[in-house]
């Protein structure tokens, strides 16, 4: 585990109970930029969804709490929100919860990097599951991927024409 990634963890241990007692959890707490432009980012979450009033109560709580947190160590902007539709995968607990849902995953290969985009079938803590849209699985070692995230397709999906129906809006027929 890297500085940064303990200064994070301390920080989530931190706010964990203001977050917790306003009825919502921590998703993520990450540091994003670099030097002179950082932001802390603190992702929550809660069944029935997020609003702007809830995170304004979230802010206002974890701010003194983040500021007394020595770990962070220089400035940086604090930004509380929620992970939205399509949500990164960077902790266990976010691949479990991600089960059956549609999927990107980025990973590295002998060959060099590649990405798989399908549902997540299983996880166990050391390897994913990914079947893909033709139906093949990839089982993926999570020390190999470098980037995941859910995917939500807007509205419906497109319809699946035969090749026939092609064939004829292709001539002019119909």
């Amino acid at each position: 585990m890297s500085a940064t990634d303990t200064q994070l963890e301390a920080v989530r241990a931190a706010v964990e109970p203001a977050v917790a007692a306003l009825g919502l959890a921590v998703y993520d707490v990450e540091m994003l930029g670099g030097a002179g432009a950082r932001t802390l980012r603190v992702t929550v979450t809660r069944a029935d969804g997020v609003d702007l009033e809830t995170i304004t109560a979230v802010t206002h709580a974890v701010s003194p709490i983040v500021d007394g947190t020595s770990t962070i160590g220089s400035s940086y902007l604090l930004e509380v929100s929620s992970p939205g539709v399509e949500r990164a995968l960077r902790r266990p607990e976010h691949y479990s919860s991600a089960l059956g849902e549609e999927v990107s995953v980025k990973f590295h290969t002998g060959a060099g990097p590649q990405r798989v985009r399908g549902v997540l079938r299983r996880f166990d803590g050391v390897t994913c599951v990914v079947e893909s849209a033709d139906g093949v699985d990839e089982e993926i070692a999570i020390s190999d991927v470098t980037q995941a995230r859910t995917v939500f397709e807007w509205g419906p999906q497109p319809r699946q024409r035969s090749k026939d129906q092609g064939r004829a809006r292709a001539k002019g027929k119909s």
